[in-house]
């Protein structure tokens, strides 16, 4: 059993250290470094195996560059140049060596030095721990060297053992289904992992099913397969047939009606299962590394087949290592085994997953990658609310301005739990993330574990800071400027004549005469209750196309004269500046 994996330089990992355990779940959204830890696993194996094959029992040269390893290798990590394999592609590396006086002259002197792949892994066989790393040198884009990690850099460097334990071990990885071809050639052991490593899943489905069922009279894995295909999916799998006038694999299974069909004809949920189970069987004793085992299956199915999986392989003595971003297999996995959180730097969720949960269900990679980026976060109702605060801080001429530029804004509406749920889930990867949450007037005190600074408008909602009448006149002054570049003087007074009676039409008259203090102005719903009736009349009036409606509100922003915004205005400005302030960007 693997126990613990340390990665360096490998793909987009810089430096990790990944706990593993009997069954392991690795857990995220896409593109967050789960298939290269399976990966990485992988290449490891294969430095193993090389290494042992060659120089086993015997010391290497310090001359001599290890063993070699050619790309077409790699069959689970298939790349077309080898030095894909190296973060940010970055092979060799660049050193001084201090300043050497020469002739009078003062020189640099460098050195290049290979950048390595370093990949040691732990683990635990009979009863004894052991530990085992290969490191990897880039020769060119078709082959590169591995042996034992070196342990010392001057003279002849130490090395660390590969213990038998590591070597015996043996290591499979199996990528999702990928559909079912309709003829399957007959393949031998080593043609069915090449294909296996490459994705083509649906090449080799039939063939593995025929090698169990061949040995079933010495295990009875087929009958155990068979057995659970019917009670999930009530179909009874025939034995898989040789053709050999034809060299292919048939395979067929009868539904409940006792219709028989080609396996192609079944549903992609059921062949994922059934590969899922034949590799199991295949590989006894094994380290499983499964990518994505819940692709192709419907929620209640997903629980059902890692329960299945997990179970089969402690009976066949193996080790899952899975990677998935269901929600379902992590809740499954948090009661009972390892996961480990591929959001920031990978690590192992120690609270029986319900951040993960949350992170998982709610954040998506990019969302990860701007809190990294920007260090703070904002919360807003909607779109329009940061093209209104925008033109406010542009207004003001607020420092705020420059922070609201290209800001990392989520739009939660006016659920505080919203916040919690995406900022909690942010800090599973970034810690010290901050966050500002702005509200329209909630009918309920803010929770006190929302997490972000939280602060919420005196008035009803933002728009109540634009549905002034000296900016909706502007406005109606303003738009047919901007619609007609022949400035007709009056035909604008008649458009701000018209806007000021239907004001009149829908204010209270109290409220016209107190102006912006009187409570209509802070309480009134003003998006719903006065501007959508508002501009309807008023495009109607006019024989035009309403050119104003809800979406397009945040326009009255940049008509709001500065001496009439609201000093709380100014003050949620300071807020969000001071926030923005504490961010610690990565980098």
């Amino acid at each position: 059993m693997l126990t613990r994996l340390r990665i360096r330089n490998f793909k987009r990992f810089d430096d990790v250290d990944v706990e593993l355990g009997k069954a392991v779940v690795f857990i995220g959204p896409n593109n967050s470094g789960k298939t290269t830890a399976l990966q990485a696993i992988a290449l490891w194996d294969i430095g193993v195996r090389r290494w042992n094959e060659k120089r086993k029992g015997r010391d290497s040269p310090e001359k001599r560059p290890g063993v070699t390893i050619n790309r077409h290798d790699l069959i689970s990590i298939p790349v077309p140049d080898s030095n894909l394999l190296w973060r940010n592609l970055h092979v060799r590396k660049v050193e001084s060596n201090g300043i050497v006086e020469k002739d009078g002259h003062t020189r640099s002197k460098t050195r290049t030095e290979n950048v390595r792949i370093d990949v040691i892994v732990d683990g635990l066989s009979h009863g004894k721990a052991w530990s085992c790393g290969i490191e990897f040198d880039y020769a060119n884009a078709e082959s590169f060297y591995c042996r034992p990690l070196r342990t010392t850099e001057e003279g002849r460097a130490a090395r660390m053992p590969v213990p038998d334990d590591a070597g015996g071990m043996r290591v499979a990885f199996l990528p999702p289904m990928s559909g079912l071809a309709a003829v399957e050639p007959k393949w031998e052991v080593g043609r069915i992992n090449v294909l296996l490593g490459e994705g083509q899943t649906a090449q080799v489905l039939r063939n593995l099913c025929y090698q169990i069922h061949v040995q079933n009279g010495t295990h009875g894995h087929w009958t155990a397969i068979t057995r659970e295909i019917s009670r999930l999916f009530g179909a009874t799998l025939d034995a898989p047939q040789y053709v050999a006038e034809r060299g292919e694999i048939t395979m067929a299974y009868r539904e409940q009606n006792g219709s028989a069909l080609d396996l192609s004809s079944s549903g992609r949920g059921l062949q994922q299962t059934l590969l899922l189970l034949a590799h199991l069987y295949a590989n006894p004793g094994s380290v499983l590394l499964l990518d994505e085992p819940d692709a192709h299956l419907e929620i209640l199915r997903q629980r059902q087949i890692y329960q299945l999986l997990t179970e089969t392989a402690e009976r066949q003595g193996s080790q899952i290592i899975a990677a998935s971003h269901s929600e379902v297999v992590l809740n499954e996995a948090a009661k009972r085994d390892v996961v480990v959180a591929f959001v920031g730097s990978p690590h192992r969720v120690n609270d029986r997953g319900s951040q993960a949960l949350k992170a998982l269900r709610d954040i998506g990679f990019d969302q990860y990658l701007q809190a990294e980026q920007t260090g703070w976060v904002l919360y807003l109702e909607g779109a329009t609310d940061l093209s209104i605060l925008q033109s406010f801080a542009r207004t003001l001429k607020h420092e705020a301005a420059r922070d609201l530029e290209r800001p990392f804004v989520c739009y939660v509406g006016n659920q505080p739990d919203g916040v919690r749920r995406h900022l909690f889930g942010l800090r599973e990867a970034k810690p010290d993330l901050v966050g500002v949450a702005l509200f329209d007037r909630l009918e309920r005190p803010l929770p006190d574990d929302l997490g972000a600074e939280g602060l919420e408008w005196t008035r009803r909602e933002i728009e109540n800071y634009l549905g002034l009448p000296d900016v909706l006149e502007a406005y109606a002054r303003h738009d047919l400027q901007y619609q007609d570049d022949l400035f007709d003087q009056a035909e604008a007074e008649s458009r701000v004549a018209l806007m000021k009676e239907i004001i009149s039409d829908l204010v209270p008259p109290i409220a016209l005469r107190d102006g912006p203090g009187h409570h209509w102005w802070r309480d009134t719903k003003i998006t719903d209750d006065f501007l959508d009736p508002l501009f309807t009349m008023y495009f109607e009036k006019l024989g035009l196309p309403n050119l104003m409606r809800k979406s397009d509100y945040h326009q009255l922003a940049a008509l709001v004269p500065r001496e009439a915004l609201d000093l709380e205005v100014s003050e949620v400005l300071d807020r969000i500046a001071k926030v923005a302030r504490k961010a610690r960007p990565a980098g």
